[in-house]
């Protein structure tokens, strides 16, 4: 009840001799400086949308212009060519004013009216240099003359310090590509897939949709394109993640990992509350808008589209009937943390002041020492988000919309974010380093399957021996989104905070805090969280993971080569593919579209007729790998997926297009028998990349063992495998393979197996053989 009694700002009793007030000063003074805090937090807002409504221009500059009109008219002439008198003869309080206070007036109103249109011609100006994408296929080293000068007025129109969101009215709108092209590009995609008659069959197809329904779909895509801001995003997330009635843990939900080899403490509480400060740090960037909008890696001049971060912290995935619903809001000063079947809500401010994270571990602390059992069915209530969607909302609306289980229910949801303390221990440790990667990997990717909060953006995991990582919801934003924030909350725990000597966090504790409230609940519904568990179990049992460090060489090695390492990873594991199973799959690998405003992803379809030939020059013999036919290949195939991804990024995918022409042609009730087969293509081999987006935050000379694992997810395919990997440095490539035990024929080791051997025997293929002089030279420098 300490709580209960801090909360109460004054007491009044009546007695005979009157009314009896007595004030508690210190609560009043915590009320203030939270209300305090509350409206520095406005204030910042308002300016930042201040700021962020004039760019590129700067506040500061409407003075300037002001300035400068003032002075042409005091030199007796007139910039406005008589606007400036008109306006004087318009102003609706001509006759409360001196003739020189309505000359004034009249000069501010032109002032600031010449002051937006310049605003927005800058605006528009930067729309067109920003819609510029040529510079993306110009080889490394061979910049055109065209893409420096296009460089420079990038620079001159960004201005010096612009804000997070800063470039978002300005960022180009998504392009509908063709339909002829994306027909083009989708046959040419899946020749190598299909048999003669087969391909022969699709042609016909596509050119009868083409003909027919497609031009007609192809003008109502063009129509919203006009008018939304992006004609992709809104659909896909709505159509391919909150609509989605099957469970999203596994299906969905995407994990990250720790450091590989080091763990900066081996004390949970103290983990926990470094990495719960470094996040709500980051959050402070995010609201206060002071991170610096992100670029490509191939470029330090050019923005990408920010608009996820704005959901990236109190918000959850709600079920409904027919589609779930992202709710976010505008705050919150608190987490929930889950500890064998408790939960709890932690506030992480008093008095509008953050927690030191030594104070957040004494909070942390109290949470692990509290003996207190679970109540009646709360230790596996997580798992109605782990299960299917439907009954989740049925068990929702009937027991959770009012009374001690709405309150719980909305700690959990409103929360900045979700903590698990796991009981157990993960990481590469003890005589089975392997094995303990993939049970680390499956731990965050299911966990026990109600012991984490599928619904929430992001949920953190911390375990009893100081690993951590993270599960987030994959809906509200893609992985590269979430890898920026874990990447500076890894680095800010270890160099920034750091730890005492004794591995504790570092900072002062006020013991008087009041200890974190218990959320109570009143849970009936027993008998669904056993359904819903049963559903998650299965389906966390099935899924084979393995992750897997790749020391034999890594990026530098392959540009020394001058070629793209991703384009090296993807051939290696067309190789890899072919050779588990003997034949070539419809390959997903995930690429952005984050260079136009809301944009998200696109598909590369990395499986090319290029690819597909290098891959069988391999497999012909072994007297053709050192051939200078197969480097040729190989070359081939590495400039063909470079400019599918770049296809990609500059909006002329294939995958996207042929989505929103699908959900047109079922919002007009009409079949189109290409458009279904398209759709219905299964990615046996899905990819992705986990970018490494601050180098600056590593420094790997000084500090080598602090190198991350990145991050997986399960397999899109029944009969497939998912594929993550992360390229760390110049010398390792860290793997991430799931599949799923129910189909014979995939197997995570295996193929994990088969990828390193194609990786070495890419390399082979590539590095010339020495003649016998030069090996005879090496040896005499030897």
């Amino acid at each position: 009840m300490a709580e209960a009694h801090q909360a109460v700002a004054f007491q009044f009793t009546i007695t005979p001799e009157g009314i009896d007030l007595r004030l508690s000063y210190q609560a009043l003074s915590q009320i203030y400086l939270s209300g305090l805090r509350s409206w520095k937090k406005r204030i910042s807002r308002m300016r930042n949308r201040v700021i962020k409504g004039v760019y590129p221009a700067s506040p500061s500059s409407w003075l300037f212009v002001v300035i400068a009109i003032l002075a042409t008219m005091y030199m007796r002439s007139d910039p406005s060519m008589g606007l400036i008198a008109k306006i004087q003869e318009h102003l609706p309080v001509s006759l409360s004013l001196s003739v020189q206070g309505q000359t004034m007036l009249s000069v501010l109103v032109f002032s600031t009216l010449l002051w937006l249109s310049l605003i927005l011609t800058l605006r528009f100006c930067l729309k067109l240099l920003l819609s510029y994408h040529r510079w993306m296929f110009e080889q490394h080293g061979h910049i055109s003359t065209t893409t420096k000068v296009w460089v420079t007025l990038v620079r001159l129109l960004s201005g010096r310090k612009p804000l997070l969101y800063s470039y978002q009215t300005s960022l180009p709108c998504l392009p509908v590509p063709p339909i002829k092209d994306t027909l083009e590009r989708y046959l040419e995609s899946v020749r190598p897939l299909l048999s003669g008659p087969g391909f022969q069959r699709m042609t016909v197809l596509a050119a009868q949709f083409e003909n027919s329904l497609g031009n007609r779909l192809q003008r109502y895509l063009k129509l919203k394109a006009l008018w939304a801001t992006n004609y992709v995003s809104d659909w896909w997330e709505e159509y391919i993640y909150l609509r989605g009635r099957g469970p999203i843990m596994v299906n969905s939900n995407y994990y990250g990992m720790d450091f590989l080899y080091v763990t900066p403490t081996p004390i949970q509480a103290a983990r926990a509350g470094n990495t719960i400060t470094a996040l709500l740090l980051y959050r402070r960037k995010v609201n206060s808008e002071q991170l610096t909008p992100v670029s490509p890696a191939t470029s330090t001049v050019i923005p990408l589209c920010a608009a996820q971060c704005e959901r990236m912290f109190n918000t959850t995935r709600t079920p409904g009937e027919e589609t779930d619903v992202l709710q976010h809001w505008q705050d919150s000063e608190f987490v929930t943390v889950y500890h064998r079947g408790r939960y709890f809500r932690l506030w992480v401010y008093k008095a509008g002041r953050l927690l030191s994270p030594r104070e957040i571990e004494y909070q942390i602390q109290r949470i692990l020492d509290d003996p207190s059992p679970p109540g009646p069915g709360e230790d596996r209530l997580g798992a109605l988000t782990a299960g299917d969607r439907v009954p989740w909302c049925a068990v929702r609306k009937q027991y959770f919309s009012s009374g001690v289980n709405k309150r719980s229910l909305d700690c959990i949801e409103r929360a900045a974010f979700f903590v698990t303390l796991d009981d157990e221990e993960q990481g590469m440790m003890g005589e089975d380093p392997v094995g303990n990667l993939d049970r680390y990997a499956k731990s965050l990717l299911h966990g026990k399957c109600y012991d984490r909060w599928f619904d929430k953006s992001f949920s953190v995991v911390v375990y009893k021996n100081g690993k951590n990582g993270l599960n987030a919801e994959h809906s509200w934003a893609d992985a590269p989104t979430v890898a920026h924030l874990w990447e500076f909350t890894l680095a800010t725990d270890a160099f920034q905070l750091g730890y005492t000597e004794d591995g504790h966090c570092k900072g002062e504790v006020e013991r008087s805090l009041p200890p974190p409230q218990r959320l109570t609940w009143d849970i009936p519904v027993e008998e669904q969280v056993s359904i819903s568990l049963s559903v998650a179990q299965a389906l966390a049992d099935d899924v084979d993971c393995h992750v897997f460090p790749f020391r034999d060489f890594g990026k530098g090695r392959i540009k020394k080569l001058k070629i793209s390492p991703d384009a090296f990873i993807q051939l290696a594991l067309q190789l890899a593919y072919y050779r588990d199973r003997k034949t070539f799959c419809l390959t997903y690998e995930a690429s952005m579209t984050r260079l136009f405003r809301e944009g998200r992803t696109e598909t590369v379809r990395s499986c090319s007729n290029e690819g597909c030939a290098f891959v069988k020059a391999v497999e012909s013999g072994e007297t053709a790998y050192r051939e200078e036919h197969c480097r040729r290949l190989f070359r081939l195939a590495a400039e063909k997926h470079q400019n599918l991804y770049r296809l990609a990024m500059t909006g002329s995918g294939i995958d996207r297009h042929l989505f929103c022409l699908y959900v047109v042609s079922k919002y007009l009730g009409v079949e189109s028998p290409f458009l279904t087969e398209v759709l219905s293509e299964p990615w046996r081999l899905s990819t992705s990349q986990t970018p490494v987006q601050q180098l600056e935050l590593f420094d790997m000379k000084n500090h080598p063992d602090f190198i991350s694992l990145g991050g997986g997810f399960g397999p899109v395919a029944d009969d497939g495998y998912g594929v993550s990997y992360i390229i760390v440095g110049e010398d390792m490539i860290n793997y991430h393979v799931s599949c799923k035990h129910s189909f014979s024929e995939t197997d995570s080791h295996r193929f994990g197996a088969q990828i390193s051997r194609a990786l070495l025997d890419l390399l082979s293929v590539l590095t010339p053989a020495k003649t016998e002089n030069s090996q005879a030279q090496d040896k005499k420098q030897q």
